[in-house]
């Protein structure tokens, strides 16, 4: 029988706990862009919007709740949207809600397209995404 991980709902407070804990056991190298991104996410099942930063720079991995005050960027999406991309892969969604105006973007958008334009991910890259799948319900 294997362990599967506990998932919780994305961005609930127990997930948060859930990635700081996966985030300081494991070993995840920050990879592609230098580039530290907030997310604000809008329309969450807490009835409140719910915010955190990630990314890399200087080497090592920037996460965390709330917004980061040296981010090159802000990003606000609609949580649907934030799940179905950050956790879910799906960044073909994240560009047609971009057109559709569903997504707005502030800071340096430059950085934002070498991420979208596959120059590698923001930060822990696959080992990444898929620890946010195990444990997201």
């Amino acid at each position: 029988m294997t362990d599967e991980p506990t998932r919780f709902p994305f961005l609930s407070d127990e997930w948060f706990e859930a990635v700081a804990g996966v985030l300081a056991a494991e070993e995840l190298s920050p990879m592609g862009n230098e580039v530290v991104m907030n997310l604000v996410v809008t329309d969450t099942p807490f009835g409140e919007r719910r915010e955190l930063h990630l990314g890399s720079r200087s080497g090592e991995i920037v996460w965390g709740r709330e917004t980061h005050e040296e981010a090159d960027l802000t990003i606000t999406v609609d949580y649907v949207t934030a799940k179905e991309v950050f956790v879910g892969g799906n960044a073909q969604m994240g560009m047609q809600a971009f057109m559709a105006g569903k997504v707005t973007v502030q800071g340096d958008l430059t950085k934002l397209m070498a991420v979208v334009q596959g120059e590698g991910p923001v930060t822990g890259g696959v080992a990444l995404a898929h620890m946010l799948q195990s444990i997201t319900e």
